[in-house]
């Protein structure tokens, strides 16, 4: 007799659960249909708002295109849709089955979501940051001569893309305390590496650069000059060298360093007569 009513109790307990399932099964599909629905729907509108358009100058940035991915804003703006209201009717779903305890789990992935956007959000910003800053940083040192300009610039990129980046993954409730400390350890150590590596393989070059602005204004293209047991009449000049051409046609290359460490006879100046 306890068997049975052992079994009576359990078919019972099965049977007053059936129409809780059946429920739950029912919101979840109807959540699933509806969230597809209105992410194609939202997918094909961005799409013709031309919302992709935003994306095309941070898909051709170079971390972007390094990294071998797309952001396509339309695609990834119906996928959060879908997953949210999604979300939303399996918390309906789990209301519906009396698990409060799976409900509360997924309440709080939803109020997650805003943190998430927002750190994807500061990432994305940060790669177009970086690139402009690499961008300007590349432009200035090429505009002033100075010798290794693209390694300045990716360093420059990746400084500011590092420190973004922490941002956003705080930003995602993620500890970066341990992160943020080692970051600086390694980031202070590069820096004193590169600059003693780049002062030592660039020492003379800096010098020519540097003696332009001392020299520039000595010196100019025209002139007839005796330089480092070189005679000619200067007919370029840029940020680290200056070049001569010699009575009998030949050029002669002179590092600007030379105008502050050598002997200087300037025979004749341009445009006037020794």
């Amino acid at each position: 007799m306890q068997i049975v009513d052992i079994l009576t109790q359990v078919v019972a307990r099965f049977a007053a659960a059936i129409p809780k399932v059946v429920g739950a099964l029912i919101v979840a599909i109807v959540g699933w249909i509806v969230s597809r629905i209105v992410s194609r729907a939202l997918w094909k509108l961005l799409q013709k708002a031309g919302a992709d358009r935003l994306a095309r100058r941070l898909n051709a940035s170079d971390f972007v295109q390094r990294a071998r991915i797309e952001i396509v804003p339309s695609k990834l703006i119906a996928h959060l849709i879908y997953y949210v209201l999604l979300l939303i009717f399996l918390m309906a779903a789990t209301d519906v089955l009396g698990m409060p305890v799976v409900s509360q789990m997924v309440a709080d992935l939803i109020a997650y979501i805003p943190n998430f956007v927002a750190a994807v959000l500061l990432f994305i910003i940060g790669i177009m940051l970086s690139e402009g800053v690499k961008k300007v940083t590349l432009a200035a040192c090429q505009s002033m001569g100075i010798p290794s300009a693209d390694i300045i610039a990716n360093f420059a990129f990746y400084l500011v893309f590092l420190t973004l980046t922490i941002s956003a993954l705080a930003q995602a409730r993620i500890e970066t305390e341990l992160i943020t400390a080692n970051l600086t350890v390694i980031l202070a150590g590069i820096v004193v590496a590169f600059a003693i590596g780049y002062g030592l393989a660039s020492r003379d070059t800096m010098a020519n650069f540097l003696a332009s602005f001392y020299s520039r204004s000595k010196v100019q293209v025209g002139d007839v000059i005796t330089i480092d047991d070189a005679r000619g009449r200067v007919i370029s000049m840029d940020s680290t060298s200056l070049t001569l051409e010699s009575d009998d046609g030949r050029l002669i290359v002179i590092p600007l360093r030379k105008l502050t460490t050598e002997k200087v006879e300037i025979h004749q100046r341009a445009d006037k007569t020794e």
